[in-house]
This record gives C-alpha cells, sequence and structure tokens, in this order.
C-alpha cells in the first residue's frame, strides 16, 4: 500500500497522466465530432461523456498538483470516469456479442476506458469530497441520463441502436452504482495526505 501511495502522489507520475488524459481529452472530442456536428447546440455539452470525464480528471490532478482539492471537480471526475469507463467496456463487449466481431478499435477503446475506471478509483483516496459536491455531481450525472435517452444524444453504437431502451435502464443503474462508489471511496473511506 506504502508504494501505491508513493507513486500515485509522485509528481512525475501525475504529470504524466496528466499528459495521458489531456491527449485523451482532445482524442475523445475528435472522435465525437461527427456526432456533435449533428447535434443540437444546447445539448453539445452533454454529448461528448468520456473527453469530459477525463477533462474533469485533469483538473482534478492539477488541484493535486498545487496540493489543493478542488472536490466539486473530483465528485465528478469520480463518478464520470467509473461511470463511462465500465460503460464502454460493456458497449464495446456488446458490439462483439451482437457482431461477432469488433474493430481494433473496439479492443483500444476497451483498454483506455478500463484505464478510466481504474485511475478514478486509485486517486479516490486523495480526494476531499463533501457532501453537496456529490449531490451536484449527481443531479449533473442524472440529468445526463435523461438528455441521453430521453432526448436521444446517446453516443453512436449503430449495431446496439435496437436496444437503447435496455442500454438506457443500464446506464441508469450504472449511474446509481458510480455515485454511491463516489460516497464510499471518496468520503467514507481512510484519507490520504495530499502534500507533495
Amino acid at each position: 500500500m506504502n508504494m501505491i501511495y508513493t507513486v500515485l502522489r509522485n509528481k512525475a507520475f501525475i504529470n504524466l497522466l496528466l499528459v495521458i488524459n489531456i491527449i485523451g481529452t482532445i482524442y475523445g472530442y475528435i472522435w465525437y465530432e461527427a456526432q456533435l456536428e449533428a447535434t443540437e447546440p444546447y445539448f453539445i455539452p452533454f454529448v461528448p461523456d468520456s473527453p469530459t470525464a477525463c477533462l474533469f480528471f485533469v483538473i482534478a490532478l492539477l488541484g493535486l498538483r498545487l496540493n489543493r482539492n478542488w472536490g466539486l471537480f473530483e465528485a465528478l471526475a469520480f463518478i464520470s470516469l467509473f461511470k463511462y469507463g465500465i460503460w464502454a467496456v460493456v458497449m464495446n463487449l456488446f458490439t462483439l456479442y451482437v457482431e461477432g466481431s469488433i474493430h481494433w478499435t473496439g479492443y483500444m477503446l476497451i483498454a483506455s476506458h478500463l484505464a478510466m475506471a481504474i485511475q478514478g478509483l486509485l486517486y479516490a483516496p486523495f480526494y476531499r469530497i463533501k457532501g453537496w459536491h456529490i449531490v451536484t455531481a449527481a443531479v449533473f450525472t442524472l440529468h445526463n441520463e435523461i438528455i441521453d435517452y430521453v432526448f436521444g444524444q446517446m453516443p453512436w453504437y449503430g449495431p446496439l441502436f435496437k436496444f437503447m431502451n435496455e442500454i438506457g435502464y443500464f446506464t441508469f443503474w450504472l449511474s446509481v452504482v458510480s455515485i454511491l462508489l463516489c460516497y464510499y471511496f471518496g468520503m467514507k473511506r481512510p484519507r490520504w495526505k495530499l502534500t507533495l
């Protein structure tokens, strides 16, 4: 445990994660480019899910790098990294099941999104999340479900479109689990010292 703690609070390691997540954020917004071009402007903030999760984590990491805690962004990062990390893994595996194969980028998305979920969990002991941070992040997260599955702004996964009701139901409960995990790991578990 001491070795994990030492690695996670290492400045060089945090800088590496910042670079990786900034690149991932930019790539993610580019990946959503076609969908964003076809999206009404007022829905745009709620469409690019995974890159926005990475952006929240970049902001949270910048706070840690400055020996500061920005609890709201930490809560948003935790919930969205875990939720969209697991969601993308499941959707790509479901595509593999439905289609019988996926493009190599599907495997890349599985690996990168699993890493998203893991990094969100690993940094939770450094966070200083308060109740109002979780409530605000939870409202944002559940509101995003409504935008996605009531107003039809969910990510484009062509072969899975016919399963949108089931995917929406799964995504709602994944959001609930992510919020509860944020409460447990972000508030109830012992905190680690922040100073780098």
